[in-house]
């Protein structure tokens, strides 16, 4: 099949919807299909990439490191008509997704949707200030409207499922959580003097223990939990780091909230890593943690498993079936319990390790191959 995937955010920008069509793309490729992406154009984007296609585009005014395309190019209509598109898959509600289901309908190609992201957990971004009417229910409304004009929609998780059914979805949701390649994650693919040579660039002693967070520096992602929940841990174990890895508009907010901590030296911001690094990143933690509410997937737990880190999360319905407390992982429902169980896995090597090699064991129907299999089996059944 000849397989069309429009989005507002694609490599070289680092996030879990990248990382998504990116593996998606790979599958889909080696299963002898041929993917074609349409998205932004991007400053950072250093060189061409085969069966990209980048469409031009602006900062999105309310979110300025996210941005948004055209609506409409007669070039990339011509282009997909020469491209004999037999199916496009949107990942995104905005530019490229609208442009994307103008095709569909323009041309009479089936269009499946990946719904991603919570907006009414987001609309903080828009509102801040610059747009105080957009609201939860506005969010929903957008959501629900972009979901019920296409084909069949997917959703990664159950979580992201009902809430499309509260929304008024009507449309067949299938829940596909995205599937990750797991080698890059894997202990015995990296020498431990490299590693421990990583750990001197950031300061952190080969005994310091680790506490480690991979993703988006943003208000979402609950960093301030588990940074206030620091001192406590810090009383028992003194030598005990925070490395907080990526970037994102919060960051200089979680800094000085470390500074009244007086905890500056414990958290530490490794900022934005290229993303063939990442891997190495996950052997420095002893301890995975987010705090977290408003995943829909939450991979960066998935990563962390398969790395045979020990993974703590806050109690929601994205980590149902994937986390379990005391088998694969901790979970914590009030802030106040982060500390207590942090000591327990950072000292406790015995549980801790029994916690990662059930989970290690458990993420395997995460895989890339099945997260392949099954988008291929939708596009299949509406080609047909």
């Amino acid at each position: 099949m000849n397989i069309g995937i429009f989005t507002d955010t694609y490599y070289p920008q680092i996030n879990g919807v990248v990382t998504s069509i990116r593996t998606l793309e790979k599958e889909l490729n080696k299963r002898g299909h041929k993917v074609y992406i349409f998205t932004t154009s991007n400053p950072n984007s250093k060189r061409a990439l085969p069966r990209v296609f980048r469409l031009p585009s602006m900062p999105f005014i309310f979110l300025p490191s996210h941005r948004v395309g055209v609506l409409y190019s007669p070039k990339a209509v011509r282009i997909v008509k020469q491209l004999d598109l037999d199916i496009i898959h949107t990942q995104t509600e905005f530019s490229l997704g609208l442009f994307g289901k103008m095709l569909s309908k323009q041309l009479g190609i089936p269009i499946v949707h990946t719904y991603h992201t919570m907006y009414e957990d987001y609309v903080h971004y828009i509102s801040k200030g610059k747009l105080t009417e957009f609201t939860p229910k506005m969010a929903r409304s957008l959501s629900r409207l972009f979901c019920n004009r296409c084909d069949a929609v997917i959703a990664p998780t159950n979580k992201v499922k009902e809430l499309l059914l509260e929304y008024g979805v009507r449309k067949p949701i299938e829940v596909i959580p995205t599937g990750i390649n797991f080698e890059p994650f894997k202990k015995e693919n990296y020498d431990q003097a490299e590693i421990i040579e990583l750990r001197k660039q950031f300061g952190i002693q080969e005994s310091d223990p680790v506490v480690l967070f991979v993703g988006r520096v943003a208000k979402e992602k609950s960093i301030d939990v588990v940074i206030r929940q620091m001192p406590a841990l810090l009383q028992k174990l003194p030598d005990a780091k925070f490395l907080v890895v990526g970037d994102g508009p919060v960051k200089k907010d979680l800094e000085e909230l470390c500074k009244e901590l007086n905890i500056e030296e414990s958290v530490i911001f490794a900022g934005e890593q290229p993303w063939d690094s990442i891997g190495k990143f996950y052997q420095i933690g002893d301890v995975f943690v987010s705090a977290s509410v408003t995943e829909t997937q939450g991979l960066t737990f998935a990563e962390a498993m398969a790395a045979k880190i020990p993974v703590v999360a806050k109690q929601d319905k994205s980590i149902e079936g994937i986390i379990q407390d005391h088998i694969n992982g901790r979970v914590f429902a009030e802030d106040e319990e982060l500390s207590s169980i942090l000591f327990e896995l950072l000292t406790q090597k015995d549980v801790a390790m029994q916690l990662a090699e059930n989970a290690a064991a458990m993420v395997e129907p995460l895989s890339s191959t099945h997260f392949g299999e099954n988008i291929e089996k939708i596009y299949q059944s509406l080609v047909k």
